[in-house]
């Protein structure tokens, strides 16, 4: 079954009027959804940018858009989608629950196949930024597939009371840096949703990491604004991880729920790898320059590394395919949530 532009606007819909239902997106975060618009219109065949301003100005209904979706997969798909959006940047308030309540109505959604989609994303959204380390065999099904991806999630050790500010290796900051951008290149190539949901809390903890290293305690609000200003937001950010496989058709094989072969992802696993790799080299030079960097420089030196990225992403390719092989998901999550 191949999705139809007519789904396609659907879904898109349903994650635009998911993005905004919560009514506080600040001015960066429209920003980063107008952006996304503009550059998906191009290649999809459907003005996205209208698509965008109709939602914003509230000419498009959701049940009419739910209405567009006629099969339980591609419901699953749209309702899935809204809630990894509504989560993006923290679980649900109020609005955004009352909002999934109302789509999983439009939907037809069994009521308990909801709520798991949403208690999952939830605890995902609640991520602690540290996780114990947990032995590299219960990351993947094959020998040695995670011990990188272990030292990635590890906590940093404190730096002792008025110790000067630590001396990291760059080699081992890079390592750490291209590690997390193959893991989050290898999620987008699992069929579950829950994988791609994985990814920002991962790009979380990674800028967590980095300041750690530097001698800097950030919290969760802290980093949300540091991605906010070197120009991604959470909520956009999923939402073009999602969009950009829905419009370039890579999300049209249904088979049972939905699903995709690895290897038909490659354009959000592209995306993926790329914007980890230059979260965690500009954070690196952020923290690790006392934090001096004024948001021009910021938003420069990240759009400069995005696209340093997208070429070091086909030298890797093999590297996140085998990845993606060897992951078990259910542990990865069961590790973050931990």
């Amino acid at each position: 079954m191949n999705l139809q532009p007519q789904h396609t606007r659907a879904v898109m819909a349903i994650g635009l009027l998911a993005a905004f239902a919560d009514e506080h997106k600040d001015e960066r975060e429209r920003d980063h959804l107008r952006e996304l618009a503009q550059s998906l219109s191009a290649g999809s065949g459907i003005d996205l940018m209208k698509l965008y301003q109709d939602v914003l100005l509230q000419r498009v209904r959701l049940e009419d858009a739910a209405a567009d979706l006629d099969t339980p997969a591609l419901r699953q798909l749209a309702y899935e989608m809204a809630v990894g959006v509504c989560d993006a940047d923290g679980e649900c308030n109020a609005k955004e629950k009352a909002f999934l309540q109302r789509l999983s109505t439009a939907l037809q959604l069994a009521p308990e196949q909801a709520r798991d989609v949403v208690a999952q994303a939830d605890a995902l959204a609640a991520a602690p930024l540290v996780a114990a380390p947990i032995a590299a065999e219960q990351w993947g099904r094959g020998a040695g597939v995670a011990a990188d991806a272990v030292a990635m999630v590890a906590p940093a050790a404190a730096p002792p009371a008025g110790a000067a500010q630590p001396a990291v290796p760059q080699a081992e900051v890079d390592s750490m840096i291209l590690n997390a951008a193959i893991l989050n290149g290898a999620l987008e190539l699992l069929p579950q949703s829950l994988a791609s949901m994985a990814i920002i809390p991962l790009q979380t903890r990674l800028v967590y990491r980095i300041g750690k290293l530097h001698g800097y305690e950030l919290d969760k609000g802290h980093i949300a604004d540091f991605l906010a200003t070197v120009g991604v937001g959470l909520t956009s950010q999923y939402v073009e991880q999602f969009g950009r496989k829905l419009v370039g058709g890579l999300l049209g094989k249904v088979m049972g729920g939905l699903g995709r072969a690895v290897g038909s992802a490659a354009t959000g696993s592209a995306f993926s790898f790329a914007t980890t790799y230059a979260l965690g080299k500009v954070a690196y030079r952020y923290y690790a320059g006392g934090r001096m960097l004024d948001t021009d420089t910021l938003k420069s030196a990240f759009s400069r590394t995005v696209e340093e990225a997208r070429g070091l992403q086909q030298r890797y390719a093999p590297q996140i395919q085998e990845k993606a092989r060897g992951l078990d998901v259910n542990q990865l999550l069961k590790q973050l949530r931990a």
